[in-house]
């Protein structure tokens, strides 16, 4: 439901890769391909009285109606038309309730409990809408895609009984980062280059589409591992003999993910490498003799070539993956043993075209940029005697080393502000040491110890912070404040004697 509520505007898209769509009758509805026809668009109503139910009203101003007339004669489904009652407040076959299935929704109508349903099969089932009851399985589950700005404009200026808000939704971003897993499957590009982020909670997986200005290569640019779907509502996995792929309904497994890696020699070309650490490889093994489709498995070959290797390209708002050769990678349906089978071949027949479009769920991003490193002169690690590191220059032997800042302060836009000193074995500082600093991304402070380890080019360093009651040193574990609050901490060196109390009474924030 959350999404219907940030976005005027929808695409519902079946399983079938066909979109919902008011027919210029004005009266029926259908699926088509053509996702980017204002027949395909609906706007999204809420209704005051039910937070839970939705209205989507066609560009013809009807609203998508359950009927109550069957669509044959002797079967169960119903009709769904566009209708425009005189009273849409109190007329329930209007109002639909989104129904989350995993990454797809469900919209069940408010009046009797059936199931928006898109058939499939010959005619005259092929391409009709109906509403029926939940054993459709996944003839009953839709992809939403919001609808991208400048389409909305246009949506808008069609549906002249709402034309007043037109000025509101001008400015509107669709690029929005949803809490909940559920997908909107139309983000708006970046107008500035790559690379472009989007705002996403952590630890929630989220499918991004291709928005009209992206390209399919735009998409994995900043992904870390990726998921793939199928057009049967399948995602690409890999088996645990380690060199089986198939499909599976399930993508929450560690299977169904893989990493993203890129060419250096091509900005077109990427390689997917499941969890068992082998590549998603376009084999030369044909599946079933005398058929023409091949095996994809997982190899990890001494060399890699090009059988290990992928050109995504956009088509119709999802992605093909072909081959050097030509051939694209294909979830195959039907009887076994082409059920859940994974092949690379050319499809011929027009109904397995859609076999070799894949949706790209990214579940795991590439860390951002690292801020601008801070300039830090290192003296040498002991005072005096270059020649024999345990001779000190006073009676704290082997001191630790000093270092100087001869940088600028980082801004705080790059991070929160991290002010430390360099302490000796004993903890002590010398105040004729300046306090450093760095701007610092992150909450953990075994990241902090590292970056500042990185930093002075000491490993093994702890970091600290002095009680304001006692002086004592207190090593910081688990998590830096939430807030980006400036931070004054001190750096002890590997060895350093730290009391045995105050090891144990670690300072938690």
């Amino acid at each position: 439901m959350e999404f219907f509520t940030k976005t005027p505007a929808v695409r519902l898209k079946s399983h079938l890769n066909k979109y919902l769509a008011a027919d210029d009758d004005q009266s029926s509805t259908r699926q088509s391909r053509r996702g980017d026809a204002r027949r395909a668009r609906w706007l999204v109503e809420l209704v005051d009285t039910n937070p839970h139910v939705v209205r989507l009203k066609s560009c013809h101003g009807g609203y998508l109606t359950a009927a109550a007339d069957p669509f044959l004669l002797g079967a169960t489904g119903r009709k769904v038309l566009q209708t425009l009652p005189e009273n849409p407040a109190k007329e329930l076959a209007i109002e639909w309730q989104p129904i989350r299935d995993g990454f797809q929704v469900k919209l069940r109508a408010a009046l009797g409990g059936t199931y928006l349903r898109a058939n499939g099969g010959t005619p005259p089932w092929r391409n009709s809408v109906t509403h029926d009851g939940a054993h459709g399985g996944g003839w009953v589950v839709w992809d939403v895609e919001a609808v991208e700005v400048a389409e909305e404009a246009e949506y808008w200026s069609m549906v002249s009984s709402f034309s007043s808000v037109t000025e509101e939704i001008s400015g509107l971003d669709i690029g929005y980062g949803f809490e909940s897993p559920v997908s909107v499957r139309s983000f708006a590009a970046s107008p500035s280059p790559s690379p472009r982020w989007w705002s996403m909670k952590k630890n929630h997986h989220h499918l991004l589409s291709i928005g009209p200005r992206m390209s399919a290569m735009d998409l994995f640019q900043n992904a870390k591992a990726v998921r793939l779907k199928g057009s049967h509502g399948k995602y690409l996995v890999a088996e645990d003999d380690e060199v089986s792929v198939t499909q599976e309904r399930s993508g929450a497994s560690k299977s169904a993910k893989w990493a993203v890696e890129f060419v250096e020699s091509s900005d077109t070309i990427i390689r997917l490498r499941s969890c068992y650490g082998k590549y998603l490889t376009a084999s030369n093994q044909p599946f079933l003799l005398g058929m023409t489709g091949r095996k994809v498995l997982q190899t990890l070959p001494p060399r890699l070539d090009s059988s290990v290797e992928w050109e995504p390209i956009r088509e119709n708002g999802a992605v093909k993956l072909k081959t050097r050769y030509g051939h694209f990678l294909r979830a195959n349906g039907g009887l076994p043993p082409w059920r859940n089978s994974v092949t690379h071949d050319i499809p011929h027949r027009t109904a397995t075209q859609d076999w070799i479009f894949w949706e790209v769920h990214v579940v795991e991003f590439l860390p951002p940029p690292p801020p601008p490193q801070i300039s830090v002169a290192k003296e040498d690690c002991f005072a005096s005697d270059a020649t024999s590191p345990t001779t000190s220059q006073s009676s704290k032997s082997a001191s630790f080393s000093r270092q100087e800042w001869d940088g600028s302060p980082p801004k705080a836009s790059d991070g929160r502000l991290i002010y430390f000193h360099v302490a000796d074995e004993y903890g002590e500082v010398e105040n004729e040491f300046e306090e450093l600093c760095i701007a610092f991304k992150g909450f953990q402070v075994s990241e902090l110890a590292s970056r500042l380890e990185d930093e002075l080019g000491i490993p093994g360093l702890t970091v600290c912070t002095k009680s304001p009651l006692n002086g004592k040193l207190y090593p910081l574990r688990l998590h830096l404040p939430p807030n980006n609050a400036t931070m004054h901490v001190i750096v002890l060196p590997p060895s350093s004697k730290v009391s045995e109390d105050s090891e144990k009474t670690a300072t938690v924030l």
